[in-house]
Parts: C-alpha cells; sequence; structure tokens
C-alpha cells in the first residue's frame, strides 16, 4: 500500500494536474487572458498538421536505430565471443559509448565528427580531395542515426553476447562432428538460439529510443525531418510558451507511449514465458 500510494502520488497527480492544464487557454506570453477551453487544444494539435510528422520522424529515427545498432551489436558480440589478447579492454572499449551522457555524446559528434571546419570526417574527406560536407544541416536525419546507433550498439551487444556465451558448447561440438560448416551452424543453431535475445533487445531499445531528446534538441533543432515527439512537445512548452497546447500533446504524446509500451511489454513478457519453457 505505501507503495502504491507513493506511486499514484508521482505519476498519477501531476498527470491529471496536466489533463486540466489541456482544457485551459493559457499563454505565458499573454499572462492574463486565461479561462478554460474544453477540447480545444486538442482540436488544435490535430488541426495544427504537426503530431503526425513527428509521429513519422519518432518512427523512423527509432527504427533505422534501432537495426543498425542491432546488427552492429551482433558483429561485435560474435568477434567477442572467442578469446585473444585484449578481450577484457576491448570489451570494455566497446561498452564506453553506451556510459556517455546523451548530451555529452551529441556534443562530442556536432563539432568533433560532423562540423564543417574542424570535423573528423570533413578533415578525411579534404584528405582525398573531396568537398566538406555540412552534416548538421544537409543530412539532419542521419546524424542523429548515427549518433544514437554508435551509442546504443553497446547495449544490443551485451544482450547478445549473453546469448551467444549461453549456448551450449556440447551442441555446437556435435554439428561441427556432423560435419556442419561454420556458416551453417550460425544460420540453423546459433540464430535460433539468439532469437529471444534480439527480441528482448529491440523491444528495450524502442522503449528507450522512443523518448530520445538529447541528440535531436544539440545537433538538429528537429529540422530536416528530426521533429520527434519529445521534441515537439518541448518546442511548444518551452520556445512557444503555450501551456495549454503543450499540455494537450503532453497527454496524447502519454497516450500513444502508453499503446505502444504495453504492446511492447507484453510481447516482452511472452518471449520471458517461451525462454521459461524451454
Amino acid at each position: 500500500m505505501p507503495a502504491l500510494v507513493i506511486s499514484i502520488a508521482i505519476t498519477q497527480i501531476p498527470f491529471l494536474v496536466t489533463i486540466y492544464y489541456s482544457t485551459l487557454r493559457w499563454n505565458l506570453l499573454k499572462p492574463g487572458d486565461r479561462g478554460f477551453v474544453g477540447f480545444e487544444n486538442y482540436l488544435q494539435v490535430l488541426r495544427s498538421g504537426d503530431l503526425f510528422p513527428s509521429i513519422t520522424a519518432t518512427v523512423m529515427i527509432t527504427g533505422l536505430s534501432l537495426v543498425l545498432s542491432v546488427f552492429s551489436g551482433l558483429i561485435f558480440a560474435l568477434l567477442l565471443d572467442r578469446k585473444f589478447i585484449g578481450q577484457a579492454v576491448a570489451r570494455t572499449l566497446l561498452i564506453t559509448p553506451f556510459l556517455v551522457m546523451p548530451a555529452a555524446a551529441a556534443l562530442i559528434w556536432k563539432y568533433s565528427m560532423f562540423d564543417t571546419n574542424i570535423g573528423v570526417l570533413n578533415a578525411s574527406l579534404q584528405a582525398i580531395g573531396l568537398d566538406p560536407v555540412a552534416w548538421n544541416t544537409q543530412y539532419p536525419l542521419a546524424t542523429v542515426v548515427i549518433v544514437l546507433t554508435w551509442q546504443y550498439t553497446p547495449f544490443m551487444m551485451l544482450i547478445i553476447l549473453a546469448g551467444l556465451q549461453s549456448q551450449s558448447k556440447d551442441i555446437l561440438e556435435a554439428a561441427s562432428v556432423d560435419g556442419a560448416g561454420a556458416g551453417r551452424t550460425f544460420l540453423y543453431i546459433t540464430m535460433p538460439h539468439l532469437r529471444q535475445y534480439v527480441e528482448i533487445a529491440v523491444l528495450l531499445g524502442a522503449i528507450t529510443l522512443v523518448q530520445v531528446f538529447d541528440p535531436i534538441a544539440i545537433m538538429t533543432k528537429g529540422t530536416g525531418g528530426t521533429k520527434t515527439l519529445a521534441y515537439l512537445l518541448y518546442e511548444r512548452a518551452f520556445i512557444g510558451l503555450n501551456v495549454g497546447e503543450a499540455a494537450a500533446y503532453g497527454v496524447v504524446v502519454v497516450i500513444l507511449t502508453i499503446i505502444v509500451a504495453s504492446v511492447a511489454l507484453r510481447t516482452l513478457f511472452s518471449v520471458f514465458k517461451v525462454g521459461a519453457s524451454k
């Protein structure tokens, strides 16, 4: 009961207050013009034309980052799933990007890698005789996806590596004795075994990536198809200073997030049940 009371106090009461704010005409630029408008803010959310492009941007950034980070994580996990000199050092270095704060990672990539004048990428292009590229303005979606892939690849790698190391060595030896090569062993034995681990990595990664804010706010400011739901909410609340409309966006985003999270968690629990039954 105490835990339930505390959970309600810190989650549901603020949400109810947000719903109340969403029914008000309240812009901080006009503090004297404040009143009850009912569902007008929700109608404005649907009429503005920003909600569905933001949903598309959220799906694109989350989907591309997930696919690339899972693929990269699988490759690195396969490389680490063997004994070699410096294995512990290599594992630590590969995990490091996931330990960097998102804001710090975005700043590092924005200035050290993508900057037009001093960035490593443009210095490499100029070294081979090519013109520099304004990455953050010409390819904003790609830059955000690259940063997120770099940061979440270690997360995927750790989960997949745990799956690889839990695989029975006796089965692999039996396959080798029966004449199965490395490729067929990986395709028909290792990959089916890794399925539930990849599903868990994708689901947990999706829940985390859908809330990403720092790289977008620091690198692109929501331009070029990178205005996700999280940045759209920030834009309405802290740039437009429209409390009522921002609260309406917040309620809509919470409802959409609950729907996605419910489906994801139900799938996640089913994965655990299947794994337990095996």
